[in-house]
């Protein structure tokens, strides 16, 4: 079997929603894969991020179309089946791609109760490029790109960078940079005040270490199938 057969089964799964074909093989595959493939081929970070961010993005826009459930509940609800385990996306997201955080922690302390799956399945450190990559169908969050294990490294750059092009604005006579809503809510994630002004440096070349950081107001109203090209 392809050692990326995992990945490219990602793939389809998010391509399916986004030309908006009905995917009942691809999830039932999913669903019925056997656990011990799963770990043996999500075997390095770059394979699961690749793999958990499409289906995260796929099944959140799946729910929304096909489930009568409210946006409130849509993160906390165990309504698909990864290899047998009935998950929510607050177990994708929070849980393995955020390395088990406790969830209104602001990315400071462990979900002690998170699940032999999750912990199992985890990333083993936690990259913040992710919050630019998930999609959770309002108008404030990042677009929706399908992610490959080949150049997802290139792709979360891409991605952060795009998105902070896009959420930024600066007034240098005042010092203050106005940002994305994200940055307050994961602050652990992304290092602290501190961090937040080095990713500024890294991904845009902006230099705000003397900058005061303000948090825009976020968007919830919907927003569904914001794709954008490859990326």
């Amino acid at each position: 079997m392809d050692q990326d057969y995992l990945n490219k089964l990602s793939e389809k799964l998010l391509l399916s929603v986004k030309i908006q074909e009905y995917a009942a093989t691809i999830r039932l595959e999913l669903e019925s894969l056997d656990p011990n493939v799963l770990h043996t081929m999500l075997s390095n970070d770059h394979k699961k991020m690749a793999f958990w961010i499409n289906i995260y993005n796929a099944y959140y826009q799946i729910i929304r179309k096909e489930e009568a459930i409210s946006k409130s509940a849509v993160y906390s609800k165990k309504l698909f089946s990864i290899a047998g385990e009935l998950l929510s996306l607050d177990d994708v997201e929070h849980g393995i791609l955020r390395r088990y955080r406790y969830k209104y922690s602001l990315g400071y302390f462990a979900n002690l109760l998170a699940s032999k799956f999750v912990k199992n399945y985890a990333v083993e450190k936690l990259d913040y490029r992710i919050h630019f990559a998930l999609n959770c169908g309002a108008e404030s969050c990042p677009p929706i790109a399908i992610y490959n294990v080949k150049n997802v490294n290139e792709q979360l750059t891409r991605a952060t960078k795009g998105f902070l092009e896009v959420e930024s604005e600066f007034n240098d006579q005042k010092k203050i940079v106005y940002t994305t809503a994200l940055f307050k809510w994961f602050y652990a994630d992304f290092g602290g005040k501190n961090g937040i002004k080095k990713i500024y440096k890294k991904q845009l070349n902006k230099d705000i270490s003397q900058y005061k950081i303000k948090y825009k107001k976020y968007s919830w109203k919907d927003d569904l199938n914001n794709f954008v090209p490859d990326i």
